[in-house]
């Protein structure tokens, strides 16, 4: 058996997990997952305390993509029926971000389905988030898909702090997900962003039908690009898209693959992603050993386990959630109904199925 507390301290020293130690981590015995999680928990609240920042998403154009992730329901190649919506305008994204800040969120991600923006949707974005800036203390993450330079520099400027775009896998493993475009086509665009001023919010999916090893090598693809913010999305498959029969990661193997994570990238924000609640279950709190982040309110079209049980499993688990004491003065939000938002009739006429992962 590794000493995965050996592994914590060498982390906290400054010496890097290597390829092979981060193949241990994820091919661990599952007898030993708490013990990684102990290892995973010194990394992370060293460097986070036991703080948990809540985002919040917006799902500003809606099941338009023309693109062919295999894992997504929003792309137009398949027959998966999402909700179908133009870009949203700029008012609707200011009233989603006061929803978000209502609902304790430090970091409002505004979220669009396509291969990339045109510049009146860049402008839309920019806007929103200069009257976002004026009103709430909240950073602003935008994900529109693939940048150019100009393109990042005009978000930058406006005041956007991350910007999110997926690897979703490894390098190899890829062409078996999306065959659109290419790995280095979403490597070149966080490159872009980072360019620009703007934080790289990037990560993956765990269960595409991937090796362990993919994992790994995703995990240190990300470090080389010097990521700041790492979302681990567990694939929850949707009807209609090539990946609807895959079977879903076990719980355990998600725990062993955010520990993993963390000691990869001691320092990030690493996020409990899309797919949480059906994938993890009722071992979401163990999560939170390594992971530091996730998403309340549900995703771009699937709902969520509620803000209720979110916050409410952040205090049990004997975490805190990170609140931002500037700004506006947040309206209680409407938690009294314990029942999962994603399992409500009212719900699923609101969210209809898709790819359950979102950075």
């Amino acid at each position: 058996m590794t000493a995965w507390r050996t592994l914590a301290t060498q982390v906290l020293n400054g010496t890097p997990l290597s390829s092979s130690q981060a193949l241990d981590v994820v091919h661990a015995d599952d007898d030993e997952v708490l013990a990684l999680l102990d290892a995973a928990f010194r990394v992370r609240r060293h460097h986070h305390g036991r703080r948990v920042r809540i985002h919040v998403l917006q799902n500003a154009k809606s099941g338009v993509c023309p693109e062919d992730c295999a894992f997504c329901s929003q792309s137009l190649k398949f027959d998966s029926d999402p909700e179908q919506y133009g870009m949203q305008q700029v008012d609707q994204i200011v009233e989603g971000a006061k929803a978000a800040w209502d609902k304790g969120a430090v970091t409002y991600c505004i979220v669009t389905a396509t291969r990339g923006p045109h510049s009146s949707e860049v402008d839309v974005v920019c806007e929103a988030t200069r009257r976002i800036k004026e009103t709430y203390p909240m950073d602003v993450c935008a994900s529109l898909g693939l940048l150019d330079a100009e393109q990042a520099r005009k978000l930058a400027d406006a005041g956007v702090d991350r910007y999110n775009h997926n690897l979703e896998t490894s390098c190899d493993h890829f062409e078996n997900v999306v065959t659109t475009h290419e790995w280095s086509d979403r490597v070149e665009t966080v490159k872009q962003a980072k360019a620009a001023g703007m934080e790289a919010c990037c990560g993956g999916i765990i269960g595409l039908g991937e090796a362990r090893a993919d994992w790994v090598d995703l995990a240190l693809a990300l470090r080389e690009i010097g990521v700041e913010s790492v979302p681990v999305n567990f694939l929850n498959p949707r009807s209609g898209t090539p990946l609807e029969d895959v079977d879903k990661v076990r719980p355990q193997d998600c725990l062993k693959a955010l520990a993993m994570f963390r000691l990869v990238h001691p320092e990030a924000d690493l996020r409990m992603a899309g797919g949480r609640e059906v994938v993890l279950d009722q071992m979401q709190p163990l999560a939170l050993y390594a992971a530091n982040s996730f998403f309340t309110d549900g995703y771009l079209t699937t709902g969520g386990q509620g803000e209720s049980k979110d916050y409410r499993m952040i205090q049990q688990a004997g975490f805190e959630p990170v609140i931002v004491e500037d700004g506006p003065e947040r309206q209680t939000p409407a938690t009294a109904d314990d029942t999962p938002s994603g399992d409500s009739e009212a719900a699923d006429r609101r969210r209809q199925p898709s790819a359950g992962p979102a950075g």
